[in-house]
This record gives structure tokens, sequence and C-alpha cells, in this order.
């Protein structure tokens, strides 16, 4: 198998990409049918090399037939396979095209097709899940949804053959119910649902196979959006000069702490710090200062109680990050005044975004220069509409919100997407240890102290995002996700951004 790309497909573009191996590469179909199945055969037997029962579930089209040629070749390797076609009871003759060409190779092979039945007990010690494929867009209904229930209930290993059913291949969506795999084998190009929203639970470890596909193949076909990675770091960062000075690396003013919220602020502006930030203000209420200068004493600290104290700090900053612990009172009103009237580059988070929307601000953005970062939440209030239908597309809804804001949008979540309305990326980085209070005033800080540091608003959203994410991976590595906190990440971002792991 090999490393996971970074470019990432709708369904439709991947069967371009399909398309195009055969009629521009030669490659056959059926070629590339049985090197998919061959990949996922290997894999079988590099996990699991001591079963001897094999039950390969397969439908009509070419992700059954993917699945036929698993069970042709279990078979010759001598295991025993119990292969069920779910669907109806004449399916071989509603088979088409290279489907029916498994088919036939793996009844020649002595393979015996079963039409699946709810009461049918499966018999192997590793379950085949070739049922549907990257067309599906209407929800399981019949036996189809009998089946993956069944196999849901079977307290045995579960291996996907490119996704597992039931998945929107392109919004990571249920489709009414999903197989739960164990390993995800997938091929070609990586779809883009399978690192979103609820696909994350349902894929279980995903590899990649290209099926010696030529670099020409993928040369014709568009990219649907980029996976962030280590690579994004390297190119965004540069070597620093040996005679910079602090100066060199940028100011910035974080403004939030209304009172009793104090922590959002100071853990912003520590992980901008964090971040390679040069100098680091922090606008708060007056009673944060002791915690902020116990907490971090390299961070300058300033009372600010009014709109026109304000001013004097946003003339000595270079970027803003606005909304950690801000509130929704008098307070914030007034700061968001003066703010709005700066021009300076600004990380907009948390309730800064809340307190954009409370005052009719959010439509009358258009700053190319800020960041928005919200959570699904957040983003369901700014476009007036409902989570959940915000999570059923998050492709559309990031666009839309870069649509009616401009600049760059950061949306957070399972498979966090960031666009400036040009290129979108996605951070499959990240863990459910990330569900914790802190983690996104962390995340603001961080862009704040790359956004310092002189990188484009979209490059440094996704640098942050990915150095947020892969740090709290870093920390769950060593001491697991129960209990991990926002500011466990400091150190590890900082490896990260040097390039340190």
């Amino acid at each position: 198998m090999k490393e996971l790309p970074g470019t990432l497909y709708t369904a439709e573009q991947t069967r371009l990409l399909d398309k195009t191996a055969i009629d521009e590469a030669g490659i056959p179909g059926f070629t590339l049918m049985k090197r998919a199945g061959r990949a996922v055969f290997l894999e079988i037997q590099k996990r699991w090399p001591d079963i001897k029962n094999l039950t390969v579930l397969c439908g009509g089209g070419n992700n059954g037939g993917d699945g036929f040629v698993v069970a042709a070749l279990a078979r010759q390797k001598g295991l025993s396979v119990q292969a069920l076609f779910v669907g109806s009871d004449d399916f071989a003759s509603e088979l088409r095209g290279e489907a029916r060409e498994a088919w036939l190779w793996a009844s020649g092979e002595g393979v015996k097709f079963d039409v699946f039945q709810d009461d049918q007990p499966f018999e192997g010690d590793v379950i085949v899940d070739a049922l549907l494929g990257t067309g599906l867009t209407g929800n399981i209904r019949g036996p189809f949804q009998l089946a993956i229930n069944k196999l849901n209930r079977r307290p045995r290993p579960v291996i996907s053959v490119d996704i597992p059913s039931g998945l929107c291949a392109d919004t990571g969506r249920v489709l009414g119910c999903a197989v739960k795999a164990d390993v995800t084998v997938t091929f070609i190009g990586l779809k883009l649902g399978l690192f979103m929203h609820q696909a994350v639970e349902h894929i279980g470890e995903l590899l990649f196979d290209g099926l010696h596909i030529p670099e020409s193949v993928y040369e014709q076909v568009s990219v649907s959006a980029f996976r962030l990675g280590a690579d994004d770091v390297v190119e965004c960062l540069p070597v620093r000069s040996r005679s910079a000075h602090k100066g060199s690396f940028g100011h910035v003013l974080v403004i939030g702490g209304d009172q009793g919220m104090g922590g959002a602020a100071i853990m912003a502006a520590e992980a901008a710090l964090y971040s390679g930030a040069g100098k680091v203000t922090l606008a708060t209420r007056a009673e944060h200062i002791t915690a902020a200068l116990c907490r971090c004493p390299e961070v300058m600290v300033r009372a600010v109680e009014s709109g026109l104290e304000l001013l004097p700090l946003l003339e000595q900053a270079d970027v803003i990050v606005f909304g950690p612990g801000l509130g929704q009172q008098a307070w914030a009103d007034q700061m968001l005044q003066t703010v709005w009237k700066s021009n300076l580059p600004a990380v907009i988070d948390a309730d800064g975004l809340n307190i954009l929307l409370k005052k009719g601000k959010f439509n009358q953005l258009s700053r190319k220069n800020w960041i928005l970062t919200p959570h699904p939440g957040e983003a369901a209030r700014l476009l007036r509409s409902e989570i959940d239908l915000l999570q059923k597309d998050r492709i559309a809804s990031v666009m839309e919100l870069q649509g009616v804001a401009g600049g760059t949008v950061v949306l957070k979540g399972a498979g966090s997407l960031i666009t400036d309305g040009d290129v979108v990326h996605l951070c499959s980085a990240g863990n459910p240890g990330m569900a914790s209070g802190g983690m996104g005033d962390v995340l603001s800080g961080i862009i704040g102290g790359l956004l310092a540091q002189k990188l484009s608003p979209v490059d440094a959203a996704r640098v942050g995002v990915y150095a947020h994410s892969a740090a709290a991976d870093l920390c769950v590595q060593q001491s697991g996700e129960r209990g991990l906190k926002a500011t466990d990440l400091f150190p590890y971002v900082r490896l990260i951004l040097n390039e340190k792991v």
C-alpha cells in the first residue's frame, strides 16, 4: 500500500480517473478490477494470516466485481469462501461489464455464490464489504439495509472495498446506514467523504492503492481539495534569517477575556507565542492581568475597559486575534466597534463571530485579510441554517460561508476545511480528545501567530489547523485521548512548526 496522497477527489472525479485510465492509458477495466481485488486480498493475508474462512458480501456494480475477485483469489489460496450476493435471486443475469467478467472468472475458480438471506449466518473469520461503491446517493433500503445491519452486529473484522457501503463518497454522510469497517482499502483517488463528518466513525484504518495508474492520467483530471500534511509546514514557513529580531516575526494583539472568561484569551495569547510570533499583547479586563502574567510572563498584558483604550494597542500591532472569551455584552460591543475601523489582518473566533452576527456586521465583511474560524454550531448561526443541514455537505457550507464573508474561512470539525474561495484544504489529522474546552482558543492563537509571520491568510490557516491537529495526535500517542487539555498541545505545536517531528 502507498502513503495516502495529498489530493482529494469527488466520486465523479474518481470515475473520470478510472475512465481516463481505460480510454487514454489503455488499461482494461477488468485489469483494474483484478488489481483492486488483489490489493484487498493481500491486505487480508497480511493482517489475518491464519484465517481459514472468508465471507464476501457483493453487490451488482463494480464494487461487487472487486469482491468477486477477492473471493476468487481466496479460493485459489485454499480458503473456504462464503460468497453472498445481495440483491435479486436472478442476479447473474443482471451483471454487466467488468462485474460480469469478474463473476464468470470467480465461478470458474470454483466460487459458489448464494443470494444473501437475513437468517443466514456469516461464516467467515473476516468479512469483506463489497456491497456498494461511490455512486450511492439515496438512502439504503431493503436487503442492503438488512445485510449492513447484520454485518455491523457481527463481532468479526470487516474490510471494506474502496468505501464502507452506505457512506456518501463526497460528503461522508451516512445514507440511512453504513458499514463500520476495521479497515478500508480505497483505490485510484482518495474520496473527499472518507475524511469528513460521519465517515470518521466508519472507515477504520484507511489504506490506499493507486492500482499502478500512470501520472499522466492524474494530470488530466482536476482535484477537488488538498489534504494537509507536514509538507504544508515546509512549503509555507521559510528558514529564519540569522540576523532576525523579534520585530521580524510580527506583533499579535489578542483581544478578549471579558469578566469571568480570561482563560480563553490567555491561552490564545500563549499559543501565538508558541507558533513563533515575535511579540504578543493581550488586551483584556483588568482582573485577568495577574493570572496572565503568572501563566505566561512573555505576553504583554494591558487592561482595556473601552474602545478608546484599545486604539493605541491597535496602532502597535500587526495582527489581531479577536474573540476568545470576549462575551457578547457592552464591553465586547466596544471592542468590535474599534476593531471594525482597523485594516489589520485578523483572526475572528468564538464570541468574535457571535458579536459580528449580533451587530449585523457579518454580511458586511468582505475583508480579504480576515480569517473566520467557526465550529459547525457557529457556522450554522452565521448562515442562519441548522447544524444537520450544514454538516450534510461541509464543502458546500464552507464555500457558502466564504462567499458571504470573503477572506479565508476555517470550518472546524471532523475533517476541518479551509478555503479562500479558490482552493479547498482538508485536515485529516486530529482526534476525539480535542473535544474539550479551549481547543478553539489555542487554534486562533496559532493562526494569529503564523499570520504575524507574514504568511498569507489561507497559508496561516492551513498550517495552523494542521499543526494544531497534529499536535493533538502526538499528545494522544503519549497519554491517550481522555483528559487532553488545550494547553497540552503547546510544546508539540512548536516541534511541528520547527519540523522536529
